[in-house]
């Protein structure tokens, strides 16, 4: 069963090296005392913060370090570039007019990485 994310929730990205937390834009609908997410909860640095370095080659600051360095991959600081917003959204909640963001739904970032939720940010959640 999908659970609604909130403010709190951990997320990882394919191309990353750490994890990042969720932060939702403040609105009147709350999950677990915290903020709800929508699926246009996605801007980068604002909803979205960095995930360590990221290490997708499609990264101009990547592909420069690691032409530099005659190939071999250098890990650069990770900026999310998220345009799109996530999907899928929950289909029948509505948070702000907008669909609910669920732990099922990705965001997909410019540089190559699939963004997910690890955990919605709930108390009585346990991470996988």
């Amino acid at each position: 069963m999908p659970l609604h994310v909130c403010t709190g929730a951990m997320m990882r990205c394919s191309m990353g090296a750490a994890p990042s937390t969720f932060v939702a834009m403040p609105k009147t609908v709350r999950t677990n005392m915290m903020d709800a997410g929508n699926i246009m909860d996605n801007k980068a640095m604002m909803n979205i913060p960095p995930f360590g370095v990221c290490r997708s080659l499609t990264n101009p600051m990547v592909a420069a370090a690691t032409a530099a360095a005659m190939g071999t991959l250098v890990p650069m600081p990770c900026i999310p570039n998220t345009p799109a917003p996530w999907a899928p959204g929950a289909p029948t909640v509505l948070v702000a007019n907008m669909p609910a963001l669920n732990n099922s739904s990705k965001l997909m970032c410019i540089w190559g990485g699939v963004i997910q939720i690890a955990m919605a940010g709930q108390t009585n959640e346990q991470i996988p």
